[in-house]
């Protein structure tokens, strides 16, 4: 018997993040929401027009996050992960360890969250 999972399951994923309202750089990653603040070096508004679903690039569902350009930095540390919530729960991954300057800007490229088709 094959596998097999509808796009609109998938999508149910999908779109609790595309609720999401805050990305935000990190020193760390947070071990939950509370944790966040602690470890974030710059953060910008987010919404639901900086997401896009689509096909997964070899099965299942993807949701693109927009690139987020010219952030502010609040406070110096080295970025190593991104974090995107909607006020009570987060998405985290890693990024690329960048040392940022408090004052300067840091740009956070377009990244895809993919779901696959079960295997």
């Amino acid at each position: 018997m094959v596998k097999a999972v509808d796009d609109l399951l998938l999508d149910g994923g999908l779109d609790a993040i595309d609720g999401c309202v805050l990305l935000s750089v990190c020193s760390a990653q947070p071990a939950n929401k509370a944790g966040v603040a602690a470890v974030t070096l710059a953060s910008v508004a987010i919404s639901g027009v900086d997401f896009t679903k689509a096909n997964g690039d070899t099965s299942g569902r993807k949701l693109t996050v927009a690139q987020q350009a010219a952030i502010s930095i609040a406070s110096s540390g080295t970025a190593t992960h991104v974090v995107i919530d909607d006020l009570t729960s987060i998405y985290v991954t890693t990024c690329t360890s960048q040392a940022l300057t408090s004052g300067g800007t840091v740009t956070v490229p377009a990244w895809d969250i993919e779901f696959a088709d079960p295997v």
